[in-house]
C-alpha cells in the first residue's frame, strides 16, 4: 500500500479521501489555492501545500503545480476525487511520466471514455444499448442538420467532454436546432476548452439510473448495484438513491450484469459508473461512463458496507479490488441530498458569503459529508456543495422520514447566503416522489421556496 497520498482536489470530497487514507495508516498531502486555505482538510492532512490563487484554472486545474507538490512531498500517489484532474487523461499520463500512481483509470481509458461520441460507440460494440445519435463530433450546423435528419426529434446536443450537467441544448424542433448547436459549443468551449459536440435523441421524463463497477487490471469486474439519480434541475442531480424505486429485482440484476460485462470488455479499471436513461417503454440506454468516484458514492457504501474510496486505493495499488462480487449485500435503502449554497427563489444563484453559524443533522444512521465550519467563507470560484446529507434505513419509507427529519435540522446562516434545503424538502414530500414514479422532470415542476 502507498506511503503517502496527495489528494488533488477541495471540499468535501478531499476531506472525505483524507479521512479514508487516515483510517488506513497512509501520509496525506492536501493541496490547496489561497481561496481554502483555512479548510478542514488542510487542517486534518499530515502536510499541505499551497498550488496557486482562487481560481480552478490557476491551482487545482494547473497541473504542474500539482504534481511538483506530489514530488516535494514524497507522494508516491495522486487521488483526484471528482471534477478537476479526475477524469483528464493528459495529468494521468503525466503522473506514469513522473512515476506516480495517479488514482483512478489509466490514461487510456480515460482517452477512451472521456470522448462522450467514441465511448457510445466502444460501449455498443460491448452490447450496451445506446440512444441514436451521431456518434461522432459535428464541425458545423450543415453537419448536425444532416445527422439530425436520421436521428429524430427531439434532439440533445452534447459537449464531446463533457459532465456535470453542463455543455448541452436541446433541440425540441428542427427549427430550435442551430441555436442548440450554438450554444452547447459555445458552453463546451468556456467550460471544457474543447468546443466538440455530438447530437444523440433527446428522452423527455426519463428515469436516470446508474450502476457502480469496481475493476481491476486483470479483468475482475463486479458491481455494487445501482442506483436512482432522477431528481435533477437542468440536468444536475439533487437527489440520488438506491436501490432504484420501482425497478424489479431481476431487472436490476440484468442491468448490473450487463454492465459489468460491458466494463471487462473495454478494458475498464478503477471505481466508475455506468449511467443509463430508463424510458416509458421499459428500456435502457447508456448515454456515459464516468471514470471516478460519483459524488453520490455514499448510498452505495451506506447499502453495502464497502467504503470505495478504499478499494479504490486498494486497485491502485495492487492492480484487483480487495472484494469480490459474493462480498457485496445490498441491505436496506440509502437516500441522499445535496445542500447547496443556492437560492432557490433566484433562480438557484449562487450565494457566497460567510459562514456564521452551522447546524448539521446527526442521529441513527445519519450520514454527513461536509467542508464547512462557522466563520469560513463560501467561495465564489467553485462549486456551492455545502454538504451531502445521507441516510440509510430498512426500507424506502423510513428513508424518507428519516431524510425529511434530517432536513429539519440543517441551519446554515450567513450574510447573503441561502441553501437548497427547504427546496430538496419539497421533492421528498412530492408525491410523484413518494411513489417512486418521479422522472428527470420532477425539479422543473416544483416551485422553489
Amino acid at each position: 500500500m502507498f506511503g503517502t497520498v496527495l489528494i488533488a482536489n477541495r471540499g468535501e470530497i478531499a476531506l472525505r479521501v483524507a479521512r479514508t487514507c487516515k483510517e488506513m495508516g497512509i501520509r496525506t498531502v492536501a493541496v490547496y489555492s489561497s481561496a481554502d486555505e483555512d479548510s478542514p482538510v488542510v487542517r486534518l492532512a499530515d502536510e499541505a501545500v499551497r498550488i496557486g490563487p482562487p481560481p480552478a484554472k490557476r491551482s487545482y486545474l494547473y497541473a504542474p503545480a500539482v504534481l511538483q507538490a506530489a514530488l516535494q512531498t514524497g507522494a508516491e500517489a495522486i487521488h483526484p476525487g471528482y471534477g478537476f484532474v479526475s477524469e483528464d487523461a493528459d495529468f494521468a499520463e503525466m503522473c506514469r511520466a513522473e512515476g506516480l500512481t495517479f488514482i483512478g483509470s489509466p490514461p487510456e481509458v480515460l482517452t477512451m471514455l472521456g470522448d462522450k461520441a467514441e465511448a457510445l460507440r466502444v460501449l455498443s460494440a460491448a452490447g450496451l444499448p445506446v440512444l441514436p445519435g451521431s456518434h461522432r463530433p459535428l464541425s458545423s450546423v450543415g453537419e448536425a442538420v444532416e445527422a439530425a435528419a436520421g436521428i429524430g426529434f427531439p434532439i440533445i446536443v452534447k459537449a464531446l467532454s463533457g459532465g456535470g450537467g453542463r455543455g448541452m441544448a436541446i433541440a425540441m424542433r428542427p427549427s430550435e436546432l442551430p441555436e442548440a448547436y450554438a450554444q452547447a459549443r459555445n458552453a463546451a468551449r468556456a467550460v471544457f476548452g474543447d468546443e466538440r459536440v455530438y447530437l444523440e435523441r433527446y428522452v423527455e421524463s426519463a428515469r436516470h439510473v446508474e450502476v457502480q463497477v469496481l475493476a481491476g487490471t486483470n479483468g475482475q469486474v463486479l458491481h455494487l448495484g445501482a442506483r436512482d439519480c432522477s431528481v435533477q434541475r437542468r440536468r444536475q442531480k439533487l437527489i440520488e438513491e438506491t436501490p432504484v424505486p420501482g425497478l424489479p429485482e431481476d431487472v436490476a440484476a440484468g442491468l448490473c450484469a450487463r454492465t459489468v460485462e460491458a466494463a471487462r470488455a473495454v478494458g475498464y479499471v478503477g471505481a466508475g459508473t455506468f449511467e443509463f436513461l430508463l424510458d416509458d417503454a421499459g428500456e435502457f440506454h447508456c448515454i456515459e461512463v464516468n471514470c471516478r468516484i460519483q459524488v453520490e458514492h455514499p448510498v452505495t457504501e451506506l447499502v453495502t458496507g464497502v467504503d470505495l474510496v478504499r478499494e479504490q486505493l486498494h486497485v491502485a495499488a495492487t492492480g484487483a479490488p480487495g472484494i469480490t462480487q459474493d462480498d457485496v449485500r445490498l441491505n436496506g435503502a440509502a437516500i441522499e441530498c445535496r445542500i447547496n449554497a443556492e437560492d432557490p427563489a433566484r433562480g438557484f444563484l449562487p450565494t457566497p458569503g460567510t459562514v456564521d453559524s452551522l447546524v448539521l443533522p446527526g442521529g441513527p444512521f445519519t450520514r454527513v459529508d461536509d467542508h464547512v465550519r462557522p466563520g469560513m467563507r463560501v467561495s465564489p470560484f467553485y462549486d456551492p456543495l455545502l454538504a451531502k446529507v445521507s441516510v440509510w434505513a430498512p426500507d424506502r419509507d423510513q428513508a424518507i422520514a428519516r431524510m425529511e427529519r434530517a432536513l429539519s435540522e440543517c441551519a446554515v446562516t450567513g450574510a447573503g447566503i441561502s441553501t437548497t434545503t427547504g427546496f430538496l424538502a419539497g421533492l421528498l414530500a412530492h408525491p410523484l416522489f413518494r411513489d417512486g414514479k418521479h422522472t428527470t422532470a420532477l425539479a422543473e415542476t416544483v416551485e422553489p421556496v
